[in-house]
């Protein structure tokens, strides 16, 4: 496991709050201990938007993959 760091977004860190899994097919965010987040197969699932900060942890994630981002109601449309 590895944490997220920040690059499309202004913060300068996520202080171990937001971390990355790997898998054989498959890439999870983990977010304050929960898995918020999941790139299989191409697709990604978001399991809940728990916080402000954990849905910056979302977006951060999703642009770091290569998917686009928006509002949270663009991103539920989107992926949920």
């Amino acid at each position: 496991m590895e944490n997220l760091q920040p690059i499309y977004c202004r913060q300068k860190s996520f202080y171990g709050k937001a971390k990355i899994q790997k898998d054989n097919n498959s890439i999870k965010l983990i977010s304050y201990a929960t898995t918020v987040a999941e790139i299989k197969n191409g697709q990604v699932k978001i399991f809940g938007w728990y916080s402000v900060t954990t849905t910056k942890h979302i977006k951060e994630f999703l642009a770091q993959n290569g998917f686009t981002v928006g509002t949270k109601a663009q991103l539920e449309k989107l992926y949920c």
